[in-house]
């Protein structure tokens, strides 16, 4: 394929009604720009054959198993050529001239390897996608962190979360951008690897962006093109499971680039995220017993699960298995 062509990468996990809704929006806007368009199932249960029913020309590989965001996106990325890779989370939306304003500067930028659109909550809000690196404070003061929400305007929030900085026109260098939603330049993949398959889910986006920066490659957030993302909710098994894997994933990451003293560190960073994953444990039970107890006396359903989560049901990777939303610190 030519310069004029993308690969699209959709990563799926029992979210296949989220799927068909962000191909629709895909097909409708890219006008006549050539795609190949990727959907990996990780052994989704809701009937994926709907994808290829609906959408015959996706290519739709069908896993045994649920292998995890990295590894489900690196196998989509074999299958391409294209000099631009969409990666997007099942439970998006892209908007009219998103193709071509995200393209259009990559071609213009030849330097960036990683650009994140803006993302846009359901209501139209504006998600925190645009990051600082990670720090120990992280978990104090996070993009969803109780403290950052309870402190939206705090300094080392907005540090850390660096979407606040952007005036919604001009492109700014920052140090990582959610895997929700990335454009990522072929060649720059080629010198720098494929995700890192040692994180299943979480993380992935923040150690490739770091990977991207250490090889000469800038990471961009690119405000002037959106795309929508649902970040759905969890309950029981699927919330559990979810917050093991991104204190894991978290642990790893830190693991991974600790140097010199830091490397001391890494017991504390352990017990530090053990203790905060048993504090979140004890506040999802609690709030597990309260929306059990509201909906039994309500009749109301819970909501839908996200793609790529590990048992189907979504927290927010905000990622998804990255096969469907994620949520970071």
């Amino acid at each position: 394929m030519g310069a004029d062509s993308i690969d699209i990468v959709i990563v799926n996990y029992n979210s296949t009604d989220y799927v068909l809704e962000c191909l629709a929006s895909i097909y409708g806007v890219l006008g006549g720009m050539q795609a190949q368009v990727f959907v990996e199932d990780n052994g989704s249960g809701d009937s994926v054959e709907r994808v290829l029913a609906r959408f015959p020309e996706v290519r739709l590989s069908r896993n045994r198993s649920n292998m995890g965001f990295a590894m489900a996106v690196n196998k989509g990325l074999k299958h391409g050529t294209a000099p631009y890779i969409i990666v997007l989370n099942p439970d998006s939306r892209v908007g009219a001239g998103f193709v071509e304003g995200v393209l259009g500067y990559m071609d213009d930028n030849p330097g960036v390897g990683i650009l994140g659109p803006k993302i846009l909550n359901a209501d139209g809000s504006t998600q925190g996608s645009a990051r600082s690196f990670p720090h120990p404070l992280t978990a104090l003061f996070g993009r969803a962190s109780l403290l950052s929400k309870w402190f939206p305007n705090n300094s080392m929030t907005r540090r850390n979360v660096r979407t606040s900085e952007s005036n919604g026109i001009i492109p700014m260098e920052v140090d990582w951008v959610s895997g929700a939603c990335m454009v990522v330049r072929r060649q720059a993949v080629s010198e720098v690897g494929p995700l890192d398959e040692r994180f299943f889910l979480y993380w992935e986006d923040a150690d490739w962006c770091r990977r991207m920066w250490q090889a000469g490659w800038k990471v961009v957030y690119f405000p002037q093109a959106s795309v929508v993302h649902h970040v759905g909710g969890s309950s029981g098994s699927a919330r559990s499971r979810s917050l093991v894997e991104f204190h894991r994933s978290a642990y790893r990451l830190f693991a991974k680039y600790a140097k010199g003293p830091e490397r001391l560190l890494k017991p504390l960073a352990l017990w530090v995220l053990a203790l905060r994953l048993l504090i979140l444990f004890s506040w999802n039970g609690l709030r597990d017993v309260i929306e059990t107890n509201l909906a039994s006396e309500g009749g109301g359903n819970g909501p839908p699960g996200r793609a790529g989560h590990p048992t189907g049901a979504g927290e927010g990777r905000q990622r998804a298995g990255r096969g469907g939303v994620r949520e970071h610190l």
